[in-house]
C-alpha cells in the first residue's frame, strides 16, 4: 500500500493546444490537510477534476489509496468524499431530506444522516427548510453530504468562498478536525494563502497550471527571508563601507537594507560604524511575510 493517499505523476490536461495543468506532481501524505494554493485560473479546478476522475487527463498518472484511478475509478471514489464548486440543493427541503436523497444514493446507514449533521454542527438545524440557511450553513451542508459516505479522503474546492468572516472560521474549524477526530485526509484547494496558513499542515502551490512549491507550510514561512534595516547618519558611505566588508546591502527609504548577515556580522556593523563616527538611529528586523513571498511565487513566476 502507498504511503501517499494522493499521488500524481506528470499530470497535464490540455485544451485546445493550451496546457491548464502541466506535469503535475502532487504527493498527499495520509491524516495530512494538503492546502493547494493558486490564483483563480491557475489550474486547481482542473486539477481536482482530474483526480475524482470528472474528466480525462491528457497525460500523466493519478494515484488515490496507491490504486490506479484509470482502472479502478469506483473503488477509488467509494472511499472518497468532495465538495467541488457551490453545492446544490432542494430550497424547500430540510436538511435531513436533503442527506437523505444523497444516502439512498450512496447506500449508507440511516444513521450516518444524524452523524454527519452532529459533525458539522447543523443538527440543531436539521429541520428547517435550507433555503432560510446562511451561506455559510449551506456550505457545512454541502460537507455534510460530503462525509455521508464514510470516506478517508474528502475533497474540497474553495469551500470558504464567498463567505463572511464567521462562516470562513466555522469551516476553517471543521476542516481541522477531520484528521484529528476523524482520521479524514484532505485536500483543500483555495487562492487565499491566510486560509490554507491556518488550517494546512502542506501546500502546494500552482501557477499557471505547473507546480511551483510542494512542502510544509513550517518550510514555506522560513523562505520568508528576514532583513535588517538600519537608519544612520550618512547611509550612502555607510552603505558603501559595508559593501568593502562584502555585504549585500542596498538604500533603502529610510536608511539601509542588509541582506543574509548573521548576528555577529550585524554587530561588526554597528561596532565599525561607531568608530567611523556614524550616528547608529536605530536597527530593527523586517521579515516579508508569507503573503509577500506568495504574491512573488505566483505573480512573477519564481521558486522560494
Amino acid at each position: 500500500m502507498s504511503e501517499w493517499v494522493i499521488e500524481t505523476k506528470g499530470l497535464s490536461k490540455r485544451y485546445r493546444g493550451r496546457y491548464a495543468v502541466s506535469n503535475l506532481n502532487l504527493k498527499i501524505a495520509k491524516g495530512d490537510i494538503y492546502g493547494f494554493l493558486g490564483p483563480n485560473g491557475a489550474g486547481k479546478t482542473t486539477t481536482i477534476r482530474m483526480l475524482l476522475g470528472l474528466i480525462k487527463p491528457t497525460n500523466g498518472s493519478v494515484h488515490v489509496f496507491g490504486r490506479p484511478l484509470h482502472k479502478e475509478r469506483l473503488k477509488v471514489l467509494r472511499k472518497v468524499g468532495s465538495l467541488v464548486e457551490y453545492p446544490s440543493y432542494y430550497g424547500h427541503l430540510s436538511a435531513i431530506d436533503n442527506l437523505e436523497a444523497i444516502r439512498r444514493i450512496l447506500d449508507a446507514p440511516a444513521a450516518r444522516i444524524g452523524e454527519v449533521l452532529d459533525i458539522v454542527g447543523l443538527a440543531k438545524e436539521a429541520r428547517r427548510p435550507v433555503k432560510g440557511y446562511s451561506l455559510g450553513m449551506k456550505q457545512r451542508l454541502g460537507i455534510a453530504s460530503a462525509l455521508l459516505g464514510n470516506p478517508e479522503l474528502l475533497v474540497l474546492d474553495e469551500p470558504t468562498n464567498g463567505l463572511d468572516p464567521s462562516g470562513i472560521q466555522e469551516i476553517r474549524e471543521l476542516i481541522k478536525q477531520m484528521p484529528k477526530q476523524h482520521g479524514i485526509t484532505v485536500l483543500i484547494s483555495s487562492h487565499l494563502l491566510n486560509e490554507v496558513e491556518l488550517t494546512a499542515g502542506t501546500v502546494g502551490i500552482i501557477r499557471h497550471g505547473e507546480l511551483v512549491f510542494q512542502d510544509t507550510i513550517e518550510r514555506l514561512q522560513r523562505q520568508a527571508k528576514s532583513q535588517i534595516s538600519l537608519v544612520v547618519s550618512e547611509p550612502e558611505q555607510a552603505a558603501a563601507m559595508m559593501r568593502e566588508q562584502g555585504l549585500n546591502v542596498r538604500l533603502s527609504e529610510p536608511g539601509i537594507l542588509l541582506e543574509d548577515a548573521s548576528d555577529p556580522a550585524i554587530a561588526g556593523v554597528v561596532k565599525r560604524l561607531v568608530e567611523r563616527s556614524h550616528g547608529v538611529y536605530r536597527v530593527e528586523e523586517k521579515r516579508k511575510s508569507l503573503e509577500q513571498l506568495y504574491l512573488q511565487i505566483v505573480g512573477e513566476g519564481g521558486r522560494p
